[in-house]
């Protein structure tokens, strides 16, 4: 295969393989910047200059995880001396904060407690919209509502639509990872399947929710597993139209069970961490919004990809203990406007800022 073949022929509007984004993944040399040329310039033809970001907040009710993912830096026992689960007023003490802070979206982001049931999401999100009235809350990973359907015995679309009801606004397209199960059984085992996800997402979308979709990159998966991955996203929005936007989540690897084992020794790398961006943008041509994960990735490479593809710079977030605990570096918490403005007007571009679902503010 030719990169340059292959980029003018999606610039001409073909639509890219999944052989072609695996093989461009493996790119190592200067060609790396001729792919995020053409990712930038369907970037533009669909976004124009404007970069945007939401006004939010992540809420971290508790560590304590079914899962303990080999990917994971987060999740605890329920025995372990840092394991926590906040109190129902710990609980909406935080939601009080996020109130004050005058976020327009609450992420709930969470291990999956083994006590939880679909009473215990509800609550929460009730709590949410009890003390910030008209706010957004997005949460609910498929892993979630599988584990809250069959604790509380009723199925998926049930919970969904129990969920749905309780004010949940969306659904998080976490627990993805990758959308292969031999990666999944050695990074996330206990996380539910491929064809599980995939399944949840569409009653989801059936149910009337939106959804985000992530992919998880830099562990253990090849090029071509990758490809694999977002071939699944866009098969399901071509099917459905639910994703409002793919958020890549660079692999940290420090304090993870990966790393322990000598599986995983580094994290994702700067060449991965641009070319996940602007592959995803050439062959995501269903999607209309790219985000850049800079609690992931830093502020500096979250500049540059903005020139690779990116348009929206995800959320204020306010707190991301995820990324903290797998070794992310003190940018990780919280990114001010003001700050988000610098970086943008840097590179000519606008920053706007939005609700969850894109609409300018």
């Amino acid at each position: 295969m030719n990169v340059t073949t292959i980029l003018n022929d999606v610039l001409g509007g073909s639509r890219l393989t999944e052989d072609e984004v695996a093989f461009l993944f493996s790119v190592q040399n200067r060609d790396i910047w001729k792919i995020a040329e053409a990712a930038d310039i369907i970037r533009e033809r669909k976004n124009g200059d404007v970069v945007t970001y939401v006004r939010n907040m992540n809420i971290h009710m508790t560590n304590i995880c079914k899962n303990c993912c080999w990917l994971c830096a987060f999740g605890r026992k329920s025995t372990d001396p840092e394991a926590f689960c906040f109190t129902d007023e710990e609980f909406r003490e935080h939601t009080k904060d996020a109130g004050r802070k005058k976020v327009t979206e609450v992420s709930y982001l969470s291990g999956i407690n083994p006590e939880f049931t679909i009473e215990s999401y509800e609550k929460m999100i009730r709590t949410f919209h009890e003390e910030i009235p008209g706010i957004h809350v997005h949460g609910c990973s498929p892993d979630e509502i599988l584990f809250a359907a069959n604790q509380s015995g009723i199925t998926t679309k049930e919970a969904l639509i129990r969920l749905k009801d309780a004010g949940l606004g969306s659904v998080q397209g976490t627990a993805a990872e990758i959308l292969v199960d031999r990666v999944r059984n050695i990074i996330c085992s206990k996380k539910l399947s491929t064809a599980e996800w995939v399944r949840i997402i569409k009653e989801a979308s059936e149910v009337g929710f939106r959804a985000t979709s992530t992919i998880m990159y830099g562990s253990v998966e090849t090029e071509k597993e990758r490809a694999r991955h977002l071939s699944v996203l866009r098969d399901v929005q071509d099917e459905t139209g639910v994703f409002t936007e793919l958020v890549p989540l660079a692999f940290l690897h420090k304090n993870t069970l990966l790393e322990r084992a000598g599986i995983v020794n580094h994290d994702a790398t700067g060449r991965e961490d641009i070319l996940l961006i602007a592959i995803s943008r050439l062959f995501l041509d269903n999607f209309d919004n790219i985000q850049v994960p800079w609690s992931k990735i830093g502020r500096k490479v979250t500049q540059l990809s903005l020139m690779a593809g990116g348009n929206d710079v995800g959320g204020t977030m306010f707190v991301d203990a995820l990324s903290k605990d797998a070794g992310g570096g003190d940018e990780s918490d919280y990114f001010s406007p003001e700050d988000m403005k610098i970086m943008c007007d840097d590179i000519g571009r606008t920053l706007r800022q939005r609700d969850t679902f894109y609409n300018l503010i």
